[in-house]
């Protein structure tokens, strides 16, 4: 018996689209050809499938949908256009919302909130020193209140914690101490002199940097970003011999501050955990906490506990006394992990520039509340001193985006 081909065409017509939006391929308008053949048996068999399948467009009376499609559950999916008359099939996302075309406002956001808090925390902890000098125990009050919160926000899986393991532990303890050591210096400083002598000492930290990548980790340092360095070393000289409020103490602890929080760099750049920065410093305000109570049982306990909290109370009331302690807590927390949230969203000419800044909002707030008075060569002292730092900050920043761009270039 002779082989019958009878072509049979047939449009496909559907008016569902209970797939389309799992998938962006576009599908050109055609026919299907289906071939059947009689064979030599007396049943009659379809042959498979041709290899050119096309399938019209879909006609389903749907063109300029601008609704989402929601499934249980209130989980969205992009919005669908299908049209007919061979028009393409695709997919188009919803609309952003405001901030997400503007993300610029988050990251303003995030500055402002970084410097209001910073200057609020040195203020109120300025202000509390004032009746209660006691730097050590004031320390434990900073990283407890951090610490716990921390621990509600893990509660509540805001952020969920990440498990740390005892190789984790090992490479955060060092930092830990470091960020301790500084912490507790910085605040010995702050309780013996004015809050802006001690940051004018603390713009020395990029001088102590440089020098511990240059001696301690055997980094080069290219001759511009030490020659930038002079006008630090200067601008602070000429503050601190006519700083009104001049003290070994705070001035030797504001050192001490520094070359901390270097090492701390240097251990950071050692200890990547992979975890994210909340969790990061969650991890290492615990171990600080741990490391910052016994000094301040040992130095300042038996002080606190004979007169200490009498007379603080005696000048403020109980009430004031613990919610001062309360929110200097608070607010050295937030402003830190603020500090972490906005630096990770910028590039680091900005991180530059934004601390630099930073500096001088504290400086500047604390001069006016305090009403601290200042030399004429205190003041451009510390003009020169914080000028340097914003130059060695530019000049550093862009040799790293070089080395970035080097880098993408040899591997592309």
């Amino acid at each position: 018996m002779a082989s019958m081909i009878t072509p049979v065409r047939s449009p496909i017509r559907t008016n569902q689209i209970s797939s389309l939006y799992l998938s962006s391929t576009r599908i050109s308008p055609s026919n299907v050809a289906l071939k059947t053949r009689t064979l030599s048996s007396p049943s009659l068999a379809f042959s498979p499938l041709p290899e050119k399948l096309r399938v019209p467009a879909l006609s389903t009376g749907v063109s300029g949908w601008s609704q989402h499609l929601r499934r249980r559950g209130s989980v969205e999916f992009p919005v669908v256009k299908a049209a007919s008359d061979g028009a393409e099939i695709e997919i188009t996302e919803g609309s952003k919302s405001f901030l997400e075309r503007f993300p610029f406002l988050i990251t303003g956001f995030f500055f402002f909130m970084w410097y209001f808090l910073n200057v609020i925390f040195n203020i109120l902890n300025k202000k509390v020193y004032n009746y209660f000098p006691y730097p050590y125990f004031v320390s434990v009050i900073h990283l407890l209140v951090g610490v716990v919160y921390c621990l509600v926000s893990w509660s509540v899986g805001l952020p969920k914690r990440a498990p740390i393991d005892k190789e984790q532990l090992a490479l955060l303890t060092p930092v830990a101490f470091c960020h301790a050591l500084g912490h507790v210096m910085s605040n010995v400083s702050f309780a013996a002199v004015a809050v802006s002598f001690t940051h004018t000492i603390k713009a020395l930290e990029p001088f102590f940097n440089a020098s511990a990548s240059q001696f301690v980790l055997g980094h080069h340092i290219p001759l511009s970003l030490w020659l930038s360095l002079a006008p630090v070393v200067i601008g602070v000289s000429m503050a601190s011999l006519t700083e009104l409020s001049f003290n070994w103490l705070g001035f030797g602890s504001a050192m001490i501050s520094n070359i901390a929080f270097t090492y701390r760099s240097i251990y950071s750049k050692k200890a990547m955990t992979g975890m994210d920065s909340t969790n990061v410093y969650a991890y290492i305000s615990i171990i600080a906490l741990l490391v910052c109570i016994p000094p301040a049982l040992i130095i300042e306990g038996p002080k606190l506990m004979q007169y200490g909290f009498r007379d603080a109370i005696a000048k403020v009331g109980i009430y004031k006394f613990l919610s001062d302690l309360f929110w200097i807590g608070m607010f050295y927390h937030l402003y830190n992990q603020l500090a972490t949230n906005t630096l990770e969203r910028v590039a680091p000419l900005t991180h530059a520039v934004g601390n630099v800044l930073k500096r001088v909002f504290v400086i500047g707030f604390s001069i006016v509340v305090f009403g601290n008075k200042i030399s004429t060569q205190t003041g451009i002292g510390t003009a020169i001193a914080i000028a340097g730092v914003a130059i060695y900050s530019l000049i550093k920043a862009n040799l790293e985006e070089q080395k970035k761009k080097a880098a993408a270039i040899s591997t592309s």
